[in-house]
């Protein structure tokens, strides 16, 4: 059985095609600068990489190209070969809470409720629909990246606003990474052999975001409405107190819509530092000594332990720490003292192990208290997978 994994942006189209009787990547790749000047292709493909500069128009031409160059670089036989096609969709709200088949009745649903992700959901379905009218007879599904946190209680997915709000326009916490967060709750259940087990699932990247999970079920994450919320990123400022907002919106006579652009696109670690928005930079500046990305580097720790210490007490305990994503599981600094903060929970790293770089390892001492892994994240296979499980 053949999947493709998709996940489309505005400009942009990134797959991956999985043969799932071995769960191995035959082929993965991108199209960028879809409907501008200068789009081009990238395609890796045993051991070789492919790239072209081409004319795309819309999402229609990148799905016709990648068709035809799985064939012609003979990366598969035919389009036959291909047996379900699944997308990522950022935005199920409540609505979603597990994935599905595509069908019309899931179209009329996702359009109703894309102005809840407006920068991801209609991007996602543009992909969608390019895919249907490429292969038509093909089965094909939606992943969503809040279906995982749709266990979380009442208490805990509501604000302390009007309860009109939640009532007419849907405001309550969603989270994001699900498809993340749910691949690790579900490597640490094999690790463990058990069902039965207390994680805090770190998913720390240019965004980030940590979950409580407990017996595989989101107990709480630390992302809301939107992705903005939450821990410091590395452009989205994470939590912040909403009354800043006048009286910058008022000096820098900027509209709310630009203020929420600055929040999301020019804070984090890219506004406090004025550095960079990536976590590389930063720690080279921080181990240089500059000023600024000390203050940062060290803000950055301590949300990511703040939220840890949170969801250890909502948690009652943790048996897991797991980092994951392209910080978390390439920055043995940033474990490092992350997990120094938290000796007082019993959590102690060996320095020897913690020096990897993207591969599953414990790197927890035998006396620590509580496990801590690497586990580098698979969101592409989790939504081959589910595309699977639906086909059959």
């Amino acid at each position: 059985m053949k999947i493709i994994s998709i996940n489309a942006g505005s400009s942009s189209l990134k797959f991956s095609l999985f043969d799932m009787d071995s769960e191995t990547v035959i082929a993965s790749g991108v199209f960028e600068r879809i409907g501008i000047d200068g789009s081009c292709y990238t395609i890796k493909f045993n051991g070789e990489k492919f790239k072209e500069e081409i004319e795309m128009k819309d999402h229609t031409k990148a799905v016709s190209i990648l068709l035809d160059k799985l064939t012609s670089l003979n990366i598969i036989k035919s389009l036959d070969e291909i047996n379900g096609v699944g997308h990522r969709i950022v935005q199920g709200k409540d609505i979603f809470n597990e994935s599905v088949l595509v069908d019309d009745d899931v179209m009329e649903k996702l359009e109703s409720i894309k102005h809840f992700a407006p920068l991801h959901n209609p991007a996602n379905m543009l992909g969608i629909k390019a895919f249907q009218e490429a292969l038509p007879n093909v089965p094909m599904s939606v992943v969503f990246d809040t279906a995982f946190h749709q266990t979380m209680d009442k208490e805990t997915y509501l604000y302390a606003v009007p309860y009109e709000w939640y009532e007419k326009y849907g405001i309550r916490k969603y989270g994001a990474h699900g498809t993340s967060h749910r691949y690790i709750s579900e490597t640490v259940k094999d690790l463990l052999k058990t069902d039965k087990f207390k994680l805090i699932s770190c998913h720390i990247g240019n965004g980030g975001s940590i979950t409580a999970i407990k017996d595989g079920k989101c107990v709480d994450t630390s992302m809301g409405f939107t992705p903005l919320a939450g821990i410091m990123m590395g452009t989205r400022s994470g939590d912040v107190d909403p009354s800043i907002l006048p009286p910058v919106m008022e000096a820098e006579n900027k509209t709310i819509d630009e203020i929420i652009n600055d929040l999301n696109k020019n804070s984090g670690v890219l506004g406090l530092s004025g550095i960079s928005s990536d976590m590389r930079d930063i720690e080279a500046a921080y181990e240089a000594g500059n000023e600024k990305a000390v203050l940062t580097f060290n803000k950055y720790i301590q949300r990511i332990v703040d939220y840890i210490a949170e969801y250890y007490v909502r948690l009652g305990g943790a048996d897991v720490i797991v980092f994951t994503a392209g910080v978390g599981e390439n920055s043995p600094l940033l474990r490092k003292l992350v997990c120094d903060k938290l000796k007082c929970l019993g959590v102690e790293i060996d320095e020897e192990k913690n020096n990897v770089r993207g591969k599953l390892t414990e790197i927890s001492t035998k006396d620590s208290k509580v496990k801590v892994y690497i586990i580098p994240t698979d969101e592409e296979l989790m939504i081959a997978r589910d595309t699977l499980e639906l086909i059959k």
